[in-house]
Parts: structure tokens; sequence; C-alpha cells
């Protein structure tokens, strides 16, 4: 256990490192803290951190850096967030894609690192379904979900269709199936098939099998903006390990997907640093995450991926207020 005045210099350390990137020595750390100690008695409590695992030593240097333990304790203890007023612009109500491409890129540019949007989880309902004919045995289905959002999908089908016998499934599956979801479509179609015209039966399966893999994809998808920032920052601009290791992780996105979707369990906002949540085992990365709500329920997750060096009191109000922001947004589009 610290004493007081153990941690009053771990948060004097944490924070000067964070502000300049140096490595802290005993004499800065003695102005920074505002106590007036020696630099023996200085020298001797950043040993006992050191012991502690809450702070290390690079090789070149005589002063020392947090560890990854080290900020999580200076997060969970000593971290104080002044709500300051940040000048975000507010999201507007549109289509569900946009907002989410919107809010991803706000993210960005108000940390300067990268930002990720999880897209919210829909129920596989269709509102609306249209078919299209493109060349022969080939269509185009085009899904509106309740939401508004539009997906298309090219199928191919065994037999060729006039575009009039195309209007005339899409209407009898209009009137007699939207609103339902898709598993609820499959149920039914299962037993009417024998009562449906052979051309209305093949198009119905085929426009439930592309239902419901287009709802799957829509689902699954992650937005990332700013992955280029990173290039900027002096924790990774100096290792070409670091950088292609972190635009793998943004390029395959299914890590972060999973660490999106933990996120989405907790009240507020998260903060996973190093390699802690086990779903991102990278030590050079944190994530502040937050879910978000359309009418009160939480359909997805957002959050800011940057270097453990990272101003986290500033990174928690941009993800905070970016949650509000798309909540506000998706909750009035419709």
């Amino acid at each position: 256990m610290l004493d007081d005045r153990a941690k009053l210099l771990l948060k004097a350390l944490v924070e000067r490192y964070i502000a300049d990137g140096q490595p802290v020595g005993s004499r800065t750390l003695s102005r920074a803290s505002g106590l007036e100690l020696s630099p023996a008695t200085i020298r001797n409590v950043m040993s006992d951190l050191e012991e502690l695992g809450l702070i290390a030593s690079p090789h070149t240097s005589a002063g020392r850096v947090p560890t990854a333990r080290g900020y999580r304790l200076f997060v969970d203890t000593m971290l104080t967030v002044q709500r300051e007023r940040l000048s975000a612009p507010e999201i507007a109500p549109e289509q569900p894609q946009r907002v989410i491409a919107n809010a991803a890129h706000l993210l960005s540019s108000l940390s300067q690192f990268v930002g990720v949007v999880m897209a919210p989880r829909r129920t596989s309902v269709f509102r609306h379904i249209e078919f299209m004919r493109l060349s022969e045995r080939r269509l185009l289905v085009i899904i509106v979900s309740p939401d508004g959002d539009v997906q298309n999908r090219v199928i191919f089908t065994e037999a060729d269709y006039t575009q009039q016998q195309l209007v005339e499934a899409a209407n009898f599956l209009n009137a007699h199936y939207a609103g339902l979801a898709i598993e609820q479509v499959r149920e039914r179609l299962k037993a009417e098939l024998d009562t449906l015209r052979g051309e209305i039966a093949a198009l119905m399966q085929a426009a439930v099998n592309a239902s419901s893999e287009a709802l799957d994809e829509a689902r699954a998808e992650v937005v990332i903006a700013g992955e280029r920032n990173l290039l900027a920052v002096s924790d990774f601009s100096g290792s070409m390990g670091n950088l292609r290791r972190a635009f793998e992780l943004f390029e395959q996105k299914t890590q972060i997907m999973r660490l999106l979707d933990i996120s989405s369990q907790a009240e507020g906002v998260r903060i996973f640093i190093g390699g802690e949540s086990k779903v991102v085992p990278f030590e050079d990365l944190s994530v502040v995450s937050a879910p978000y709500e359309v009418d009160g329920q939480v359909v997805g997750t957002l959050g800011v991926i940057g270097p453990t060096r990272m101003p986290y009191d500033r990174m928690i109000q941009i993800v905070d207020i970016t949650a509000k922001l798309v909540s506000n947004a998706l909750s009035h589009q419709k």
C-alpha cells in the first residue's frame, strides 16, 4: 500500500511523462510534485515504486517512466477529470451508417489518435424489400431495416425472372412478412411453401438468405478512423515494429470488435491499458471506450485507441461526449 507521499510522487511522474514523453528524473519530479524533499528521499521513493512495478527505468536514462501497472493505479485512484467544455460539433440525425462514420472521424479529430465505433446491433427485421433484375438469373435485393438502414445484396437464381415477376414477389413479401424477424420469416416459409407459387417461393427463400447474410454483416461492422495519426506519435514513429503491429490490428478488426463487445457490457467509460484486456495483447496501446444507446437501449460501443502515454482525462471526456452525441443522433433520426 502506498503512502500519501508515494502516491503524490507517482501522480506527478505520470502527469509529467504524459505531457513531455521524456523519462522523469528526481530533480524534475521534485519541482513537479511541489514537495520539499531532498533528491535522495525522492530517489528512495522512486526505487520503492520501481520495486512495486509501477515505474521503470529505461536503459538510456536515469529517469523513470510509468509502467502499464502504474498507469492503471493512476487512472483508478489519482485521475481527476476536469469538465472542460469541448468544442465537439453536433452529430446530425442521419442514416445510421453515416452517424457511425461521422462519430469515428470526430473521435479521431478530437483525440488526434484512432477513433473506433462498432455499428449498432440490429434485430434481423426488414421493413421493406425490393428486387431488381440486373441480368439473366442475376438480381439485386434491396433490404430496408426498420431504422431506415439500406443493405444491398446481389444474388444468383436458378431461373430467370421478368421485372414484373420480381415486383409481384416483392409486393407479396412486403404485404405478408414485413416487420417480422428473418428467423420468423424462415419458419413461416417452411409451413407455407406448398401453398405459394413456385417463383414466389424461390424468390422468398433467396431473399431470406440474402437478408440474413446482409444483416449479419451489418452487425459485425466496426468503423475505424485516424490510423495515420499514430505516425505522429513518438511512441510509435520510432519503431516500425510497433507501427506494423498496430496497423495489422486495425486491418484485421476482429480483436477490436471483441474488445468493443466486452466494453458494451460496462456502464460509462471503460479504460484498457496496455495488454490488460487480454483481447488486444498490445503493451503500447490503450483503449478508452464507452457504450452508446438508442432510446435508452445499449446498441454499440465506441472509443479511442492510442499510446499508453495518452492524456486519459481528456480522452475520457472525448469518448463520453461522443457517446452521448451518437446516442442522441440515433435516437432522433427516425
